[in-house]
């Protein structure tokens, strides 16, 4: 204590005089307060200086080691290469500036459009992406005015990252010696790391301390993890049914969980960060420019967006007060408020705003009392008389015509430009009021083509009505001639006044007449504008385009008004009277298409299409003296016309005039002599049952038309049916030879020989035909058959190979293709025949044909209707629907299908030819065909390609009223009948027990590879799958709907509930996530 009092007593010159002493040598400063010491380079001097370049080389070299490259990184532009040694000349110098201006000049080319190309580009990335100096260049403007008060009373920036505050932050728990709870465990952990054991345990006893047994880690217990994850997910259940139950929040409502998933809307932390951001932007905006009204309301929607309504509704009022007059913002402010608060926004919107029709129109809307919203509106007539949708709105909600007539009389007077107003007006008056008032519409808008169809639509009502113009031919051309002048003299009126519409748009207009009930107005506009901007060699085309056009979109009074002007325009071409007669039979009356043929038939005398199809029309009328009339005019115009002769003899054969027929045909031989008149006279001798003056009539003229194979057919099958095989043979043959690209002699001449025994022969016959007739699938599919009649199923097969390769696309083919795989491959084999084949009836019939046999009654109808929509001429279409109907369908099913068929018409398909050229059907009508058709159609399959389906014991379904060569099925088996529940147990104790996978390999394969092929790009190509891919996908695939039906069961559980529905499923997902607990 005596020395520090001294020390303090000293003066203060002395005190420190240390200071400027020299300290001891184990001084070390700040030692006593716990310092470190340290040495910097200054206390040890300079470092020792390094070995030289020449040392270091010397050394490498010592070592052996290869002195680097000094120039091994030099950069290749740096003008050291091959030539860089050599003298830089005048001829260089030349070159060098010749690839100059080479260059410039390449440069030059197209230089001002591709330097306007960049400025476009520079300025439109301007426009849609301005920089901020550019936003606020006006704003920065005004700046200048600003006062130093001025400046110093901005305030300052806000702090938008955030960086500032969180330092701050952690300065502050720093200072405020922030502490924090240690766990039981770390302390336990701690002593026994600290605690010295005293003896050893009796593993270490066993094992002496060396051979300590540790687990490997390869043993889990995945039922114990899987008991886990039931019991999180039952504690999650368990705690929202507690909190709904007792009263509390909840984030799942048991009731409606399922709208709420719908309607929830989930923001992630990036969402929220985007709406601070976006929400302080938007303020430093509204901030600096308060007059703005666009960032008050963008302001407003993002607080929407967030659901903080309240802070929404205080924004847009303050933009409300800082914009008075933006009628967006009182708008806004009155849809984010309630109806109450809303009225009064409008009300102070229309003080400050009085001529906005949009505040007026809101405010009426919100009002709910009929009579409030007609003194809204009319008060808003007297701010802003001359809106067009004010008057129209005020006008729909007067309940009296009367006071709606006169609130229009008034609009006309304020707004005499407005043409919607004045037919509204018309449409109120009488028809001779409305007349006056149109006329005065024409003269204050001239230009108005609205007023002009209106004007023609009031003439056509006008007449028509009261209905006595319907029957009045007379009276009703005359009306559409006074519509077609006005229609005329608006077009030139309209015209004069630069009014002008094109042709598309006089069209529309048309179609709106028709379909607002005013035929004749359509048709005069029709008629008055198709001539428009079309060249006169381009109207026949573009006419006929746009009556099917019409026709199509359902205007056909606009389609017959564009054939009339067809036909005024081209009389004498027949394939436009022949286009507006199937229009005509198609939308018209019977007398309208025989009236049409008959005047083409007189504009186009020798147009014989046109003679025969009204003579057909007369026929089918049952008017028979009537179309002999018309075939007697048409022979006085074509004395020598193949299709008029058989027309005619046709008609007689028909109504049982056989020597009629028979004088016709010798009459067309005489003067016609064609194949197809020789074969007709044949064809009704071998009807008429004189197979010996067929064969001759045959004979004379194979001699005349030896190529024409048709004849040659002819004389076979009869010679057939008199049981001369060796003349039928005889005639193939010559047939054959005379015309080898004839298929159906082939085949004729193979089932021959097939018939007779001979199958080896029929076999070298198609042989034969197949060389002269490459790629032909009927010869394919004929040699098929034979081998499957004859029992040799694998040479069938074979065949069968060779023709799909040689015909890759052929419908038929693989329509027999289907049928010759094992049941189990026929749906996948339908598949690819639709891929390949496309949408053919014969492969659709057999696709219903497979769905038939399994019994799936409506999708085999479905598949039947199909095949009549690709082809409706299909004969043998409609006999296999018929014959199902016959077998499962009511009685008014099987009358509808005979009555399409016969609607139909059909002429194609290997049974239906066969049919509709017997003897017997040669009079009867495709109804009778039909019938006959399926009768013969064989539904079964053949032995040996799989077993006949099986037939229905009783119900509705037995129904066969119609011949049925299927054989007669064994009696039914009668099933063993299980509890319920015992099946479905037996089934859990097999897959318990087994480690098979759930879904059959096959299909899941296919549903793997149908989802890769959609997937992929053509150009990719198809993906090609390893066999374990597919395994692992399939287990991956079991496991997860494994998972996902246990968590869907425990919500069923939870929810009190036996059944397993779709919302539990969506409930598990949600809980779990995407992956259900496996990824």
């Amino acid at each position: 204590m005596s020395h520090i009092g001294t020390v303090r007593s000293l003066p203060k010159e002395h005190r420190y005089a240390f200071l400027q002493q020299q300290a001891p040598a184990s001084y070390v400063a700040g030692l006593g307060r716990g310092a470190s010491g340290f040495t910097t380079r200054s206390d040890i001097g300079p470092a020792r200086e390094g070995p030289s370049a020449e040392t270091i080389a010397e050394a490498m070299a010592k070592r052996g080691e290869e002195i680097p490259d000094p120039e091994q990184f030099q950069d290749p532009e740096n003008e050291r290469n091959l030539f860089a040694g050599t003298v830089y000349e005048a001829d260089d110098e030349e070159a060098d500036r010749i690839w100059d201006s080479v260059d410039d000049r390449m440069d030059s080319r197209r230089r001002a459009r591709r330097e306007a190309s960049e400025a476009e580009a520079a300025a439109k990335e301007r426009a849609n992406n301005p920089k901020i100096q550019t936003q606020f260049a006006d704003l920065k403007r005004g700046l200048s005015s600003l006062a130093d008060s001025d400046w110093e009373a901005i305030p300052d920036a806000g702090n938008l990252t955030g960086k500032r505050r969180k330092r701050n932050m952690r300065l502050e728990e720093n200072q405020n010696g922030r502490t924090y709870a240690v766990s039981d465990s770390v302390l336990a952990g701690a002593a026994a790391r600290s605690t010295v054991l005293g003896e050893l345990d009796q593993a270490q006893q066993e094992n002496g301390g060396f051979d300590t047994p540790a687990a490997d880690g390869t043993m889990t217990d995945f039922v114990s993890i899987g008991n886990a994850r039931d019991r999180v997910l039952s504690l999650k259940l368990d705690q929202a049914g507690a909190d709904a139950t007792n009263g509390s929040s909840t984030s799942i409502d048991p009731r409606g969980y399922m709208t709420a998933l719908n309607s929830q809307v989930l923001q992630s932390d990036a969402q929220i960060g985007d709406i601070k951001q976006a929400r302080q932007l938007l303020q430093n905006l509204i901030q600096s420019n308060p007059k703005h009204a666009p960032g008050w309301i963008a302001a407003a929607s993002l607080e929407v967006h967030a659901k903080k309504m309240v802070a929404a509704r205080k924004i847009i009022a303050e933009g409300c007060e800082k914009c008075p007059k933006s009628e967006d913002v009182w708008f806004h402010a009155a849809e984010l408020n309630t109806p109450e608060n809303a009225k009064r926004i409008l009300a102070r919107a229309v003080e400050n705003v009085p001529t906005s029709v949009k505040i007026w129109l809101k405010a009426a809307s919100i009002e709910s009392d009929v009579s409030a919203k007609r003194r809204v509106l009319r008060k808003a007539l007297e701010f802003v008389p001359n809106s067009v949708r004010l008057w129209k709105e005020t006008v729909n909600l007067e309940d009296d015509p009367e006071d709606a007539r006169i609130l229009l009389t008034r609009a006309v007077e304020v707004i005499p430009k407005s043409a919607e107003l004045w037919l509204n007006l018309a449409r109120l008056e009488t028809p001779e009021k409305a007349k006056q008032v149109l006329n005065s519409a024409r003269a204050e808008i001239p230009t108005s083509h609205e007023i002009w169809i209106a004007a023609g639509r009031l003439m056509e009502q006008s007449a028509t009505a009261d209905g006595k113009i319907d029957d009045n031919p007379e009276a009703r051309k005359k009306l559409a001639s006074q519509i077609d002048r006005l229609m005329k003299g608006a077009v030139a009126r309209l015209t004069a006044n630069q009014a002008i519409l094109t042709r598309e748009q006089w069209l529309q207009e048309a179609e709106k007449c028709e379909a607002d009930g005013s035929p004749l107005t359509a048709q005069a506009i029709v008629k008055s504008t198709i001539h428009m901007d079309i060249e006169e060699e381009d109207r026949r085309t573009v006419w006929l385009e746009d009556a099917e056009r019409a026709e199509k979109g359902g205007f056909p009074e606009v389609a017959r008004a564009v054939y009339v002007v067809l036909i005024e325009n081209f009389p004498t071409s027949p394939g436009v009277w022949r286009k507006a007669a199937e229009f005509e039979k198609a939308h018209g009356t019977p007398d309208a298409v025989q009236d049409i043929l008959m005047q083409g038939a007189e504009h186009c005398p020798h147009a014989e299409v046109l003679w025969l199809m009204a003579a057909k029309e007369k026929w089918v009328a049952g008017d028979v003296v009537g179309a002999q009339q018309v075939l007697s005019k048409a022979f006085e115009e074509n004395e020598d016309s193949e299709s008029i002769f058989l027309a005619a003899a046709k008609i007689a054969s028909e109504t049982n005039e056989t020597e009629a027929a028979q004088q016709i045909l010798q009459k067309a031989r005489t003067q016609a002599n064609t194949e197809r008149v020789w074969m007709k006279s044949a064809v009704l001798e071998r009807q008429l049952g004189r197979l010996d003056d067929a064969i001759a009539t045959l004979n004379e003229a194979i001699k005349r038309f030896p190529q024409f194979d048709k004849l040659h057919m002819i004389k076979g099958q009869i010679l057939e049916s008199k049981g001369d095989v060796a003349g039928a043979r005889a005639a193939y043959a010559q047939g054959t030879r005379s015309n080898p690209k004839s298929v159906p002699l082939w085949i004729l001449s193979a089932r021959l020989e097939e018939k007779a025994g001979v199958t080896i022969k029929a076999r070298s016959l198609l042989e034969k035909a197949r060389l002269h007739n490459q790629k032909n699938d009927e010869l394919w599919a004929e040699s098929i058959k034979i081998e499957e009649r004859a029992g040799s199923t694998q040479q069938a097969k074979s065949l069968l190979s060779r023709a799909m390769q040689e015909c890759p696309t052929s419908p038929l083919l693989w329509s027999l293709s289907i049928f010759m795989e094992n049941p189990q491959q026929r749906k996948g084999r339908s598949v690819d025949a639709l891929k390949k084949a496309g949408e053919h009836p014969l492969v659709i019939i057999a696709v219903a044909r497979l769905f038939w046999a399994e019994r799936k009654i409506e999708k085999t109808r479905q598949w039947m209707q199909n095949a009549i929509k690709a082809d409706a001429d299909w004969g043998d279409a409609w006999g296999w629907w018929l014959k199902f109907e016959r077998e499962y369908g009511e009685k008014e099913r099987q009358e509808a299908v005979i009555k399409q068929a016969e609607a139909a018409q059909p002429h194609h398909g290997p049974v239906w030819q066969a049919v509709s050229k017997e003897l017997g059907n040669s009079q009867r009508t495709p109804t009778r065909h039909v019938a006959r058709g399926s009768s013969i159609m064989v539904r079964t399959i053949a032995p040996g390609k799989g077993a006949p389906p099986k037939k229905l014991t009783g119900g509705k379904h037995l129904r066969h009223p119609g011949p049925n060569l299927d054989p007669a099925p064994a009696p039914p088996r009668r099933k063993h009948r299980f509890r319920p529940g015992t099946v479905a147990l037996k089934e859990i104790r097999r897959y318990q027990k087994s480690t098979e996978l759930l879904i059959a390999k096959l299909p899941f394969s296919r549903v793997v590879r149908e989802v890769a092929v959609n997937l992929t790009s053509i150009d990719a190509g198809e993906l090609r799958w390893q066999s374990s891919a597919i395994l692992a996908l399939q287990e991956a695939t079991e496991a997860f709907l494994v998972h996902l039906f246990e968590d869907s069961n425990l919500c069923t559980v939870h929810a009190k509930r036996v059944t397993l529905m779709t919302k539990d499923m969506q409930l598990a997902r949600r809980l779990r996530g995407p992956w259900g607990g496996l990824g």
